[in-house]
C-alpha cells in the first residue's frame, strides 16, 4: 500500500510538471517534437511523417500542430 501511494504521488508530480510546462509555453506547444530532427533516432535520413520534410530542411520548419 505504501509503494502504491508513493507511485501515485510521483506520477502526480510528473503530470503537474508537464501541465505547468504546457501552461507556461506560448500557445501550449512543445518545441522540437518531430523525432525526425534527431539524428540518433533517424539514422536513415527519412522524411518526417508529420510535415514531410527531410532532416536537412528542419532548420526552417515552422509547422504548427
Amino acid at each position: 500500500m505504501e509503494l502504491a501511494l508513493i507511485t501515485i504521488i510521483i506520477l502526480g508530480f510528473c503530470i503537474l510538471g508537464i501541465s505547468i510546462k504546457i501552461w507556461a509555453k506560448k500557445g501550449g506547444e512543445f518545441s522540437g517534437t518531430c523525432a525526425s530532427q534527431n539524428p540518433l533516432l533517424n539514422k536513415s535520413n527519412e522524411s518526417c511523417g508529420f510535415c514531410g520534410k527531410t532532416p536537412d530542411q528542419f532548420k526552417d520548419c515552422d509547422v504548427k500542430n
